[in-house]
């Protein structure tokens, strides 16, 4: 092994330090306790070393979104995988996406809630967030219904999800009432 691989080995290690770090205080403490001076402290590296990875916060929150995001659309794919016709496949992906926001509120957060500075719905988007998509669009162009764009219905259901898993974090909707919420959003828009 090359000098210039082991120093770019080395360099991924931090990187991939620094962003479970913060994700680890973002879940335990909130994303007001994540700042470039405790993370450093954290991970025993100067400011400057963490500032040779990101330019700020903002792009580690960016980094853990991404991480996220391909984190969730492994978990959306081995749950409708796991399921037998389109309508299980949907059920499957709706208790895992929601699932996965109880899980991971910070990441989710960093997901759709906060500036990491990542474009959505461009053409540079970058391929975790586009994988996402797509993992939610795989099974739910099965059920979006005839002249019903799969794209369309796929944004309609995901902002429903979205939703959902927001209100019911804040507190807004019943909690007690989560799954049966989940399975009328299943029932009345999953019309294969």
């Amino acid at each position: 092994m090359s000098v210039q691989e082991r120093k770019e080995r080395e360099r991924a290690v931090r990187e991939r330090l620094i962003v479970a770090t913060a994700r680890e205080l973002a879940e335990r403490q909130g994303w007001e306790a994540v700042t470039t001076r405790r993370l450093a402290e954290r991970i025993e590296y100067s400011q400057p070393v963490l500032y040779s990875h990101f330019r700020g916060k903002r792009e580690i929150i960016g980094a853990v979104a991404l991480e996220g995001a391909a984190e969730l659309a492994e978990a959306l794919r081995a749950a409708t995988d796991a399921a037998d016709g389109p309508r299980a496949r949907v059920a499957a992906l709706t208790r895992a996406y929601l699932d996965f926001a109880e899980r991971n509120p910070a990441v989710y957060d960093a997901m759709f809630q906060l500036d990491g500075g990542l474009p959505f719905a461009h053409e540079d988007t970058p391929r975790p967030l586009k994988d996402g998509f797509a993992a939610l669009l795989e099974t739910l162009t099965e059920v979006a219904g005839e002249d019903v764009p799969p794209g369309l219905f796929t944004e309609l259901f995901w902002a429903s999800l979205h939703g959902l898993a927001t209100l019911t974090r804040a507190g807004r909707l019943p909690a007690a009432d989560a799954e049966a919420r989940a399975e009328l959003l299943v029932e009345r828009l999953a019309v294969s």
